[in-house]
């Protein structure tokens, strides 16, 4: 423990991206874990350059909105201050950086991009891994290459929209309604919503828009909504989501009482074990390293499809990866020890190889 004492993390959190509110309710959690396993931690809103964020501020954090920020909210924030606090004498004086971001900026690589350039440790994947994964469809290709299938999907750039008539006959012909309709790279589900037939395609497609250049049209796949954690090389306990009504969105995702999260999930063995290993295929397909959540569908017919990768999923004591470490008995302090030793043990691999 005295060890642990002697290293400070920066816990970026906050950001630009539109899981903002989500990110500062992870980053408040994972500071207090930090401490509670025996580390100096500090908080930077990477919109608010390196400013820390006190300790009274953090308390703050926890609380969810039932919406995300909007797109003109979000376009008032300043991106540049990310660089700038990457580029910090405050960032230098750490040991490492726990990425607390998620989406955005903190999410597809960038922040890692200039992490590895200043020579900083960080946890969760590297740049190639987080770009990959943001990109919904490019993650889709790679994981479905390795053998884990995914739903019938195609995508179009935002700009090429306007005609819903056309899109309707592409969908007709293709996927077929329900259609789930997705940014292609946003995560929390913000953006997403399920178009039941034609009459409602227009009006999800357009808020689809504003949160990205590409939008992914996804087969729906009736059946259970199961993740799979992943720490270091270990599949972590299966854990269900179920909404208690309409589709886990980001008003369900967190809003407490709106799903209910099991785990382990109530499957046979078997199951358990052919999703955890689908879980695994698609994190070492993705390079990705210390820890992920990867989403599955389990279709009424028994199948498993793949709908995406999640490298810096939600961290706080509720949120699925916490839940799923937990039903294998790790708590979340040793949880969040376990992250930081792992991106330690890398960065020393990389400087000694």
């Amino acid at each position: 423990m005295d060890e642990k004492k002697k290293i400070k993390i920066a816990v970026l959190m906050g950001g630009h991206s539109a899981e903002r509110d989500v990110s500062l309710a992870t980053g408040a959690g994972v500071i207090n874990g930090l401490r509670k396993a025996g580390y100096v931690a500090i908080g930077i809103d990477t919109a608010l350059g390196a400013n820390q964020l006190t300790d009274d501020r953090i308390k703050e954090l926890s609380r969810i909105e039932e919406k995300p920020p909007t797109t003109i909210e979000l376009s008032e924030l300043d991106a540049s201050t990310t660089i700038q606090t990457v580029s910090s004498p405050d960032l230098k004086n750490v040991d490492m950086v726990f990425i607390a971001l998620h989406g955005g900026m903190g999410e597809n690589g960038t922040i890692q991009a200039l992490l590895d350039i200043v020579g900083v440790p960080y946890t969760g994947s590297g740049v190639l891994a987080s770009a990959v994964a943001m990109d919904k469809v490019t993650a889709k290709r790679i994981v479905s290459a390795a053998g884990v299938p995914t739903p019938d999907y195609f995508v179009k750039p935002s700009s090429e929209l306007e005609d819903m008539d056309k899109l309707i006959e592409t969908i007709e012909n293709t996927i077929g309604f329900p259609v789930v309709i997705k940014p292609n790279d946003q995560g929390s589900s913000v953006g997403l919503n399920i178009a039941m037939k034609p009459s409602e395609l227009e009006k999800h497609v357009k808020v689809a828009r504003e949160y990205s250049d590409k939008v992914l049209f996804e087969k729906m796949i009736e059946g259970r909504e199961l993740t799979v954690s992943i720490l270091g090389d270990e599949a972590l306990p299966v854990a269900e989501v179920i909404p208690k009504d309409g589709f886990y969105d980001y008003q369900h995702k967190y809003t407490p009482g709106l799903a209910d999260k099991i785990v382990p999930a109530p499957i046979s063995e078997d199951e358990t074990a052919a999703v955890q290993k689908l879980g695994l295929t698609a994190f070492k397909a993705l390079n990705c390293r210390g820890y992920a959540r990867i989403d599955f569908r389990y279709s009424k017919d028994n199948k498993w499809y793949f709908l995406e990768v999640n490298t810096l999923p939600g961290m706080t004591q509720t949120s699925l990866v916490p839940k799923a470490a937990k039903a294998a008995g790790i708590e979340f302090h040793e949880l969040l020890d376990r992250i930081v030793q792992i991106a330690l043990d890398d960065f020393n691999k990389g400087k000694s190889g």
